[in-house]
């Protein structure tokens, strides 16, 4: 893996975040307009951003498979290389004694 390629962490949360938007944008248009009911009282923006949530969670699971495997071989190859380095360590504190 290239050390300049982007963190694939990065990429998958700033598409989460962008996909979370949209739908807060569309639950927030339908509530507008009647097509959803909207909260009771005052809880009016809590209710869209609840519809957001609900509504972006399926789909970031459907569309955002390929950077979540891209994401876990990253943080996967970042923990190898990390037990790697600690047991250079050891074993080089073991030689030492």
């Amino acid at each position: 893996m290239s050390a300049a390629k982007p963190s694939a962490l990065i990429r998958y949360t700033a598409l989460r975040l962008l996909i979370f938007v949209g739908c807060f944008f569309v639950a927030g248009v339908a509530v507008h307009f009647g097509l959803i009911p909207s909260g009771l009282g005052g809880s009016n923006a809590i209710w869209v951003i609840l519809l957001g949530l609900v509504l972006s969670a399926p789909l970031s699971y459907v569309l955002l498979r390929k950077q979540r495997d891209e994401m876990s071989q990253q943080i996967v190859a970042g923990v190898d290389r990390t037990k790697a380095r600690l047991d250079a360590n050891r074993t080089r504190e073991d030689a030492v004694q």
